[in-house]
């Protein structure tokens, strides 16, 4: 019940997407899942900062990434102000509670000649599923889009006219991002073919070999897998590609705050971190290239 009313609160009152709506419940489920192992009369306003914590230790114990306990903590916090303000608890139980230290890391990002490399050699052939892969790399690289994002587009918010496109990005915000002709070009030769491949009535304008919406786990997998062919960089995911855009902006002398209305970030803080990767490649060249290094 009070989950449900949570999550209410969230689409209507905050706005909140799918993705984070998503989120939030499945972080409350576990921690009621957690409650009702200790005492299966507890719940969720019975909560205090002890068993906040101990929850917060068996997570850490089962080997939990510190990056998603803290996540977690977050959704309870963010509840249990939910619940404090609509008068349902005398007090957040999650003030009390430090969450684990995250490890500061550099976002990854690909070389751009490994970009080029594998738009023109890794999708060579001219089939459906070839040419959507390739534009779907291009997308990423060249409009800096989240993998909910892209998979959200729809037909109509590309604009050839004014060579923009309409973004829905967190919480429903939305941003326009503009594009070169080459990625023009790009859409329109992949639009004739999604026409013979879609649904009648299908909006989206990436889609499955079926027609429909293509799914975000199929953007994922198909991107990965592609990235494992042009690098060994650990992390190989389409957010992968979104800081290449932020990278290769920042490396060709864009403002920080126009990369961050195009990345959508809410606080430049946000977008600050690729100003640390620009650096961090700075100094990977000099001690390359000098001497004395």
């Amino acid at each position: 019940m009070f989950i449900e009313a949570f999550v209410t609160y969230l689409r209507v009152e905050r706005g909140c997407s799918p993705h984070t709506l998503k989120a939030y419940e499945t972080d409350l489920r576990l921690y009621a899942e957690y409650l009702a192992g200790v005492d299966e009369t507890l719940s969720l306003p019975d909560s205090d900062a002890d068993l906040v914590r101990c929850w917060v230790s068996e997570l850490m114990d089962k080997g939990c990434a510190v990056s998603s306990v803290c996540r977690r903590l977050s959704s309870l916090r963010t509840f249990f102000a939910y619940m404090k303000a609509s008068g349902r608890m005398a007090s957040n139980p999650v003030d009390g509670v430090r969450a684990p230290k995250k490890r500061k890391t550099l976002p990854s990002f690909i070389k751009e000649e490994e970009v080029e490399e594998l738009c023109d050699a890794a999708f060579a052939a001219d089939d459906f599923l070839s040419v959507r892969n390739r534009m779907i790399i291009s997308t990423f690289y060249e409009l800096g889009l989240r993998l909910s994002e892209l998979c959200g587009l729809d037909v109509a918010d590309v604009d050839f006219v004014e060579n923009q496109v309409k973004v829905c990005g967190k919480r429903n915000k939305q941003r326009i991002v503009p594009f070169g002709s080459g990625l023009k070009n790009a859409f329109c030769e992949y639009l004739k073919m999604r026409s013979e491949v879609a649904l009648d009535g299908e909006t989206a304008f990436f889609v499955s070999s079926r027609g429909c919406r293509i799914s975000s786990s199929q953007v994922y997998n198909m991107v990965r897998g592609q990235l494992a062919r042009v690098t060994s960089i650990k992390r190989k995911s389409p957010h992968t590609l979104r800081h290449t855009f932020a990278t290769v902006m920042l490396n060709n002398d864009a403002e920080l705050g126009v990369v961050k209305e195009l990345l959508g970030h809410e606080k430049l803080a946000t977008t600050e971190v690729y100003t640390h990767v620009t650096f961090e490649e700075l100094k990977r060249v000099y001690k390359k290239a000098h001497p004395r290094a």
